[in-house]
């Protein structure tokens, strides 16, 4: 079974279907709304729009209030369209974020409904999902995608799924980015209570073998974050 077969399976299993009926953009669980960014979207004046849900439950999370896929939305979908008509001429475009944003399927018709308007689509990812991502990556112009260790280690951050499995599904999404040629900027949240250096310089070498050309390291924050971790980062941090 090949990479992109096991993160298909365990995505299907993650994701239950819903029958008979299209996803609209109004069924989107909206868990917030900035009507301004300038750090979303690099060199772009954007809307960003933070998808609720997330398979993954990382060290660092410094959200977690939009982890639960069973929280409703806060905002509606008609808050978005009222603001990009008044937006219009104003915004360069919509970054989608989250939680993980590709794990709802409602997410297709948004992006195209913004593209509609005029808009650029950004996409914010950690890779959960690489049959989501596939169906909106032609609808999407950037792509922020999160590659958060090398594969042995991916568990360690996402404490998800068995010991590559969230793994398997992240770097079958940055093939995918990759082969479609989208606008892509790789990001890595160094956790040193998981990597060392010599970790994310091995990571480092591995994205730009398979065609990265862009890859951002982030230094980990811990607002937000558990107390644990915050003892366990102090700790690292030492």
């Amino acid at each position: 079974m090949t990479t992109t077969d096991v993160a298909a399976r365990t995505e299907r299993a993650a994701t239950p279907r819903a029958r008979g009926r299209a996803h609209r953009a109004d069924d989107l669980a909206i868990a917030g709304l900035v009507p301004l960014s300038t750090c979303d979207w690099p060199g772009r004046l954007v809307a960003t729009a933070f998808l609720q849900g997330c398979p993954w439950r990382c060290t660092y999370c410094h959200n977690p209030g939009l982890i639960d896929p069973r929280t409703p939305g806060v905002v509606r979908w008609d808050e978005v369209r009222d603001l990009l008509a008044r937006r219009a001429g104003l915004l360069d475009g919509v970054v989608f974020s989250g939680g993980e944003p590709t794990r709802q399927p409602a997410l297709v018709d948004a992006a195209r409904e913004v593209r509609e308007r005029g808009f650029g689509v950004g996409l914010h990812t950690s890779g959960a999902y690489p049959r989501r991502l596939a169906a909106v990556l032609p609808l999407v112009d950037w792509v922020g995608l999160d590659i958060k260790a090398p594969a042995h280690l991916y568990r360690a951050i996402t404490r998800a799924g068995g010991a590559t499995t969230s793994a398997d599904a992240a770097f079958a999404c940055l093939r995918l980015a990759l082969d479609t040629g989208v606008d892509l900027q790789v990001r890595t949240t160094v956790d040193p209570t998981v990597l060392g250096p010599a970790d994310v310089e091995r990571l480092s070498r591995e994205l730009a073998a398979l065609g990265v050309r862009e890859h951002v390291l982030q230094e980990v924050r811990p607002d937000g974050t558990t107390q644990e971790y915050r003892e366990a980062l102090a700790a690292a941090q030492g």
